[in-house]
């Protein structure tokens, strides 16, 4: 023991010992779960509903894109027959121009930020949309772990995900059926 109290092996036959235990013990913690593999990606790219949803959300993204670009040519548009002026204009005429190009810049950004902003417009639309369709799935996912005595059940589709899986882990046609898929 060191002077600090702290648990320290001095010999490599305990470390090599303690390590043999440590493992031992976690196979034995580890095989006792239940546990399975899920790719809610797929099943979510499976559903004709989230189909349909993510359709109408890209639809009204390219609407909105297509909204600011246009609003933007604009300002482009006044930015540049503002330098072609400017020679002509007198001091208050010129910064009344440049309040005009800067209000509609901050507009275009606010428009921007309301709909593609972290609370903005997609957001709650991909909420209302989305969400009740992901709830349905983590429902089945719920009730086929219950029913068959799962303890655990991972998502490899998302980039958090597993890193390795046996395939005989995959459970993901089993909830597609369940969905009525397949």
């Amino acid at each position: 023991m060191n002077k600090n109290n702290n648990f320290e092996f001095k010999s490599p036959i305990m470390k090599k010992l303690f390590f043999v235990l440590f493992l031992a013990f976690g196979w034995t913690f580890a095989s006792a779960q239940k546990i399975a593999i899920v790719d809610i990606t797929q099943v979510l790219e499976n559903l004709t509903e989230y189909k349909k949803a993510q359709e109408q959300l890209d639809k009204l993204t390219a609407t909105w894109k297509q909204e600011i670009s246009d609003a933007r040519e604009k300002i482009k548009v006044m930015y540049n027959k503002y330098q072609a002026e400017q020679v002509l204009l007198t001091d208050e005429q010129r910064r009344t121009k440049e309040e005009e190009i800067m209000a509609k810049e901050k507009e275009v950004m606010e428009m921007q930020k309301s709909k593609f902003g972290p609370e903005g417009a997609l957001f709650m639309k991909r909420q209302e949309l989305v969400q009740p369709i992901q709830d349905k799935v983590y429902r089945a996912i719920q009730d086929y772990a219950n029913t068959r005595g799962f303890d655990l059940i991972l998502d490899k589709g998302s980039s958090a995900g597993v890193i390795f899986s046996s395939a005989a882990l995959d459970k993901t046609p089993d909830i597609l059926k369940k969905l009525g898929i397949q």
